[in-house]
């Protein structure tokens, strides 16, 4: 199984790939359209604000690779900022386009919510769709989050799980062969872990999502 992490000059990639070694695969790191396109799994991680990942993305022409790749069936999953990436647009900085891949929008949590900024710690998720195949066989359980904006998608059947800060947060997405975290799965522990390898059996199966 060929998996691929985007290079895209923003992201924490070498944590991914090394949590993905843990699992006893390995993922190639790289920002070649031709490799992303082979491989059957791409990994979009992120950090950073979201017009200057888009602006990267774009001047590379991976945007439109992402595109493709979701197109042909191949999954994707957008880790932190990558999952924000997804969604149509963000609010971050002035009004920013997304890859488009599912309706929503990032936006910042509000400052008269009395809450801290950026949500930084470990929170409880919250399983929307539990029998989902990204969800199989895995209890609720606290995942590491570090983030200032939340995506508000805009079809509930593409939210899978949520953690409460103040108010219900977006934690997991999924439709199709799209899907995103907003925490770091990478650095959460027993469950993150999880949730990587039911990620790496979805790819693997090569079995059409619903």
């Amino acid at each position: 199984m060929k998996l691929a992490i985007v290079d895209y000059g923003m992201g924490n990639l070498h944590s991914v790939a090394k949590a993905i070694e843990r699992l006893g695969y390995e993922a190639v790191v790289s920002g070649d359209a031709a490799v992303l396109l082979a491989a059957d799994g791409i990994l979009l991680p992120g950090v950073g604000a979201f017009g200057d990942a888009m602006e990267q993305l774009t001047a590379s022409g991976l945007d439109g690779t992402l595109r493709q790749a979701v197109d042909s069936g191949k999954p994707l999953l957008g880790i932190c900022l990558g999952m924000q990436l997804l969604f149509s647009a963000s609010g971050e900085h002035g009004l920013h386009d997304g890859l488009g891949l599912l309706p929503g929008r990032a936006v910042r949590f509000s400052p008269e919510s009395g809450l801290k900024v950026p949500h930084m710690g470990w929170n409880r998720l919250q399983f929307k769709q539990p029998e989902h195949p990204l969800l199989a066989g895995l209890d609720e359980g606290h995942v590491y989050f570090v983030h200032s904006y939340h995506v508000l998608p805009e079809r509930e059947q593409d939210l899978l799980a949520v953690t409460d800060y103040g108010q219900p947060v977006t934690a997991i997405v999924g439709r199709g062969n799209v899907f995103g975290m907003q925490f770091h799965p990478e650095k959460s522990g027993e469950l993150g872990m999880a949730l990587l390898r039911n990620f790496l059996a979805l790819v693997a199966s090569g079995a059409a999502i619903s």
